[in-house]
């Protein structure tokens, strides 16, 4: 004689019992000052860096323009991940370091924000939409641009603490 078996609770939040997707209950959450960091970055060929540099780039200040497409891309983030929080965003934070030695321009991005779930998404999405409008502005000129290398770099508040990802190791 077999019993039914209750279905085992997923490790995964998005997901019940039965397996079915769901936005995650906050409610019972404490409400804290949580920070997430993001970093990505995109390589080209050392001519669109220095159209980048120089601010000579046809549609304007590249790094300026895909500040705010960051800023605004983490305000979007609920409207684009299906299940993700809207989220009253405090701080947005898009900074951007110009590596010569790699032809890279690296994005990294804070988000903040006092609520009952993280902003690990938010900063993730600045990052990516910063590094997409990099590449935007710049494909007249260089199709061939890499992105790559998008992840949380450190997590702090709500229940799970403080994260920070382990150093990359270049090859």
């Amino acid at each position: 004689m077999t019993h039914p078996t209750t279905p085992k609770p997923s490790p995964l939040t998005h997901f019940d019992a039965e397996g079915q997707a769901h936005m995650v209950d906050v409610a019972a959450k404490a409400s804290t000052h949580r920070v997430a960091v993001a970093e990505g970055r995109i390589t080209m060929e050392p001519a669109t860096l220095a159209l980048i540099q120089s601010g000579s780039a046809k549609k304007g200040d590249v790094l300026g323009i895909a500040r705010i497409a960051g800023i605004q891309g983490a305000k979007k983030t609920s409207d684009l991940i299906p299940l993700c929080h809207p989220i009253a965003l405090t701080r947005v934070a898009v900074e951007f370091d110009v590596e010569a030695a790699t032809n890279s321009v690296l994005c990294r991005t804070t988000a903040e924000c006092t609520g009952q779930t993280g902003v690990e998404m938010e900063a993730l999405t600045a990052c990516s939409v910063a590094l997409l409008t990099i590449y935007d502005m710049c494909k007249a000129v260089d199709r061939g641009m890499t992105m790559g290398g998008v992840r949380l770099v450190e997590k702090r508040g709500g229940k799970s603490g403080h994260f920070v990802a382990p150093a990359l190791t270049t090859l």
